[in-house]
Protein backbone atom coordinates (compact mmCIF):
# COMPACT_ATOMS: atom_id res chain seq x y z
CA UNK A 1 0.00 0.00 0.00
CA UNK A 2 1.36 3.56 -0.35
CA UNK A 3 2.00 5.40 2.62
CA UNK A 4 0.07 7.69 4.53
CA UNK A 5 0.89 10.93 5.88
CA UNK A 6 -0.97 12.82 9.21
CA UNK A 7 0.01 16.12 9.63
CA UNK A 8 -0.35 16.59 13.48
CA UNK A 9 -2.74 19.51 14.52
CA UNK A 10 -0.45 20.56 17.42
CA UNK A 11 2.15 21.95 15.38
CA UNK A 12 -1.06 24.00 14.16
CA UNK A 13 -1.26 27.66 15.27
CA UNK A 14 -3.88 27.04 17.75
CA UNK A 15 -5.75 30.88 17.20
CA UNK A 16 -6.32 29.56 13.59
CA UNK A 17 -7.32 25.69 13.54
CA UNK A 18 -10.07 26.19 11.25
CA UNK A 19 -7.42 27.12 8.48
CA UNK A 20 -4.98 24.56 9.48
CA UNK A 21 -7.88 21.81 8.72
CA UNK A 22 -8.83 23.62 5.56
CA UNK A 23 -5.02 23.14 4.58
CA UNK A 24 -5.12 19.77 5.53
CA UNK A 25 -8.80 19.01 3.63
CA UNK A 26 -6.94 20.82 0.43
CA UNK A 27 -4.01 18.83 0.40
CA UNK A 28 -2.57 14.98 0.41
CA UNK A 29 -2.90 14.30 3.51
CA UNK A 30 -4.58 11.31 4.75
CA UNK A 31 -5.14 11.64 7.98
CA UNK A 32 -5.23 14.58 10.85
CA UNK A 33 -3.23 13.80 13.60
CA UNK A 34 -4.42 14.90 16.94
CA UNK A 35 -2.33 14.60 19.64
CA UNK A 36 -4.50 14.30 23.16
CA UNK A 37 -2.59 15.05 26.35
CA UNK A 38 -3.52 15.41 29.87
CA UNK A 39 -0.46 16.62 32.28
CA UNK A 40 -0.26 13.61 33.82
CA UNK A 41 1.03 10.89 31.80
CA UNK A 42 3.10 13.79 29.44
CA UNK A 43 3.80 16.86 31.07
CA UNK A 44 1.32 18.69 28.76
CA UNK A 45 -2.04 19.60 28.13
CA UNK A 46 -3.33 19.88 24.80
CA UNK A 47 -6.93 19.14 23.23
CA UNK A 48 -9.61 18.16 24.77
CA UNK A 49 -13.62 17.38 23.54
CA UNK A 50 -14.47 20.96 22.88
CA UNK A 51 -11.74 21.11 20.23
CA UNK A 52 -12.40 17.34 18.89
CA UNK A 53 -16.11 18.33 18.13
CA UNK A 54 -15.15 21.85 16.71
CA UNK A 55 -12.87 20.18 14.28
CA UNK A 56 -15.04 17.36 13.33
CA UNK A 57 -17.34 19.08 10.85
CA UNK A 58 -14.68 20.80 9.34
CA UNK A 59 -12.67 18.06 8.58
CA UNK A 60 -13.10 15.17 5.16
CA UNK A 61 -10.15 13.40 6.03
CA UNK A 62 -9.82 10.74 8.79
CA UNK A 63 -9.57 12.09 12.53
CA UNK A 64 -6.37 10.22 14.08
CA UNK A 65 -6.20 10.76 18.00
CA UNK A 66 -3.41 9.72 19.76
CA UNK A 67 -4.21 9.61 23.37
CA UNK A 68 -0.91 10.15 25.78
CA UNK A 69 -3.26 10.17 29.03
CA UNK A 70 -3.28 7.61 31.62
CA UNK A 71 -6.69 5.84 32.36
CA UNK A 72 -8.11 6.19 28.72
CA UNK A 73 -10.61 3.86 29.02
CA UNK A 74 -12.49 6.22 30.92
CA UNK A 75 -13.01 8.53 27.77
CA UNK A 76 -13.28 6.28 24.43
CA UNK A 77 -16.22 6.68 24.11
CA UNK A 78 -16.30 10.18 24.05
CA UNK A 79 -13.53 10.51 22.23
CA UNK A 80 -15.48 8.18 19.52
CA UNK A 81 -18.12 10.58 19.87
CA UNK A 82 -16.06 13.55 19.20
CA UNK A 83 -14.64 11.91 15.94
CA UNK A 84 -11.89 10.27 15.96
CA UNK A 85 -12.01 7.21 13.48
CA UNK A 86 -8.52 5.75 15.12
CA UNK A 87 -7.78 5.71 18.77
CA UNK A 88 -4.14 4.95 19.99
CA UNK A 89 -3.29 4.25 23.35
CA UNK A 90 -0.03 4.18 25.18
CA UNK A 91 0.93 0.41 26.46
CA UNK A 92 2.22 1.91 29.30
CA UNK A 93 -1.13 4.17 30.73
CA UNK A 94 -3.20 1.00 30.29
CA UNK A 95 -3.36 -1.94 32.92
CA UNK A 96 -5.58 -3.96 30.93
CA UNK A 97 -4.20 -3.33 27.49
CA UNK A 98 -6.47 -5.97 25.89
CA UNK A 99 -9.56 -5.22 27.00
CA UNK A 100 -8.97 -0.75 26.03
CA UNK A 101 -8.37 -2.21 22.51
CA UNK A 102 -11.45 -3.90 22.75
CA UNK A 103 -13.06 -1.51 24.08
CA UNK A 104 -11.97 0.96 21.13
CA UNK A 105 -12.88 -1.59 18.01
CA UNK A 106 -15.77 -2.02 20.22
CA UNK A 107 -17.00 1.97 19.85
CA UNK A 108 -16.28 1.60 16.14
CA UNK A 109 -13.17 3.33 15.38
CA UNK A 110 -9.46 1.76 14.60
CA UNK A 111 -7.65 0.45 17.65
CA UNK A 112 -3.78 1.83 17.76
CA UNK A 113 -1.43 1.20 20.67
CA UNK A 114 1.90 3.37 21.18
CA UNK A 115 5.45 2.68 22.40
CA UNK A 116 7.40 4.79 24.33
CA UNK A 117 11.22 4.93 23.08
CA UNK A 118 12.17 2.90 26.04
CA UNK A 119 9.70 0.27 25.37
CA UNK A 120 10.33 -3.16 23.58
CA UNK A 121 8.17 -3.72 21.00
CA UNK A 122 7.70 -7.17 23.26
CA UNK A 123 4.95 -5.19 25.30
CA UNK A 124 2.11 -5.57 21.70
CA UNK A 125 3.53 -8.68 20.72
CA UNK A 126 0.32 -10.93 22.10
CA UNK A 127 -1.95 -8.45 21.07
CA UNK A 128 -0.87 -7.80 17.60
CA UNK A 129 -3.95 -9.68 16.32
CA UNK A 130 -5.75 -7.19 17.87
CA UNK A 131 -4.94 -3.86 17.09
CA UNK A 132 -5.18 -2.49 13.55
CA UNK A 133 -2.13 0.01 14.15
CA UNK A 134 0.99 -0.22 16.48
CA UNK A 135 2.57 3.69 16.79
CA UNK A 136 6.35 3.76 17.53
CA UNK A 137 7.28 7.14 19.17
CA UNK A 138 10.15 8.37 17.50
CA UNK A 139 10.46 11.46 20.33
CA UNK A 140 9.64 11.17 24.15
CA UNK A 141 5.74 12.20 23.91
CA UNK A 142 4.78 15.49 25.43
CA UNK A 143 6.17 18.02 23.18
CA UNK A 144 6.33 19.12 19.50
CA UNK A 145 9.63 19.80 17.58
CA UNK A 146 11.50 17.17 19.20
CA UNK A 147 14.61 15.49 17.57
CA UNK A 148 14.44 11.97 15.88
CA UNK A 149 15.91 9.30 18.33
CA UNK A 150 17.01 7.17 15.80
CA UNK A 151 17.12 4.14 17.78
CA UNK A 152 13.30 3.93 16.59
CA UNK A 153 14.53 2.47 13.10
CA UNK A 154 15.37 -0.94 14.86
CA UNK A 155 12.16 -1.35 16.84
CA UNK A 156 9.92 -0.73 13.59
CA UNK A 157 12.08 -3.36 11.38
CA UNK A 158 11.61 -5.54 14.04
CA UNK A 159 7.88 -4.94 14.32
CA UNK A 160 7.55 -4.74 10.32
CA UNK A 161 9.15 -8.17 10.54
CA UNK A 162 6.77 -9.72 13.17
CA UNK A 163 3.43 -8.34 11.21
CA UNK A 164 4.97 -10.18 8.26
CA UNK A 165 5.35 -13.47 9.80
CA UNK A 166 2.29 -13.51 10.83
CA UNK A 167 0.86 -12.38 7.63
CA UNK A 168 -1.40 -9.42 9.62
CA UNK A 169 -3.09 -6.40 8.14
CA UNK A 170 -1.37 -3.98 10.86
CA UNK A 171 -0.11 -0.43 10.18
CA UNK A 172 3.10 1.06 12.19
CA UNK A 173 2.40 4.44 12.44
CA UNK A 174 5.97 7.14 13.37
CA UNK A 175 5.27 9.70 15.33
CA UNK A 176 8.10 12.61 16.18
CA UNK A 177 10.48 14.22 14.54
CA UNK A 178 9.70 13.19 10.98
CA UNK A 179 10.28 14.92 7.87
CA UNK A 180 12.07 15.36 4.82
CA UNK A 181 14.89 14.07 6.26
CA UNK A 182 14.63 11.11 7.27
CA UNK A 183 10.56 9.71 5.86
CA UNK A 184 12.64 7.35 3.24
CA UNK A 185 14.19 6.12 5.55
CA UNK A 186 11.78 5.98 8.60
CA UNK A 187 9.32 4.00 5.01
CA UNK A 188 12.44 1.73 4.52
CA UNK A 189 12.65 0.17 8.06
CA UNK A 190 8.52 -0.93 7.43
CA UNK A 191 6.71 2.24 8.77
CA UNK A 192 3.53 3.01 6.85
CA UNK A 193 1.95 6.06 8.74
CA UNK A 194 4.17 9.05 8.95
CA UNK A 195 3.22 12.12 11.36
CA UNK A 196 4.80 15.16 10.91
CA UNK A 197 4.19 18.02 13.21
CA UNK A 198 6.27 20.88 12.65
CA UNK A 199 8.03 19.67 9.06
CA UNK A 200 4.59 20.43 7.97
CA UNK A 201 2.68 23.51 9.68
CA UNK A 202 6.08 25.05 10.26
CA UNK A 203 6.85 25.03 6.35
CA UNK A 204 7.09 27.88 4.22
CA UNK A 205 4.52 25.51 1.86
CA UNK A 206 3.21 23.20 4.29
CA UNK A 207 0.84 21.87 1.11
CA UNK A 208 4.01 20.94 -1.06
CA UNK A 209 5.83 19.73 2.06
CA UNK A 210 2.86 17.57 1.99
CA UNK A 211 2.96 16.70 -1.62
CA UNK A 212 6.86 16.00 -1.36
CA UNK A 213 6.31 13.64 2.06
CA UNK A 214 3.23 11.68 0.13
CA UNK A 215 5.57 11.64 -3.18
CA UNK A 216 8.85 9.53 -1.45
CA UNK A 217 9.29 6.72 -3.72
CA UNK A 218 9.06 3.49 -1.99
CA UNK A 219 9.92 1.10 -4.23
CA UNK A 220 10.76 -2.47 -3.11
CA UNK A 221 9.28 -1.32 0.65
CA UNK A 222 7.38 -4.42 2.65
CA UNK A 223 4.57 -1.97 3.71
Amino acid sequence: MKHLIAPSLLAADFGHIADAVKLINESEADWLHIDVMDGVFVPNISFGFPVLKAVQPLLQKPMDVHLMIVEPEKYVQRFRDAGADVITVHAEACVHLHSVVQQIKSSGAKAGVSLNPHTPISQVLHILEDVDMVLVMSVNPGFGGQKFIYSALDKIRQLREEITVRNLDVLIEVDGGIGLQNAEEVLRAGANVLVAGSAVFKAENPIETIHRLKSIGVNNILV
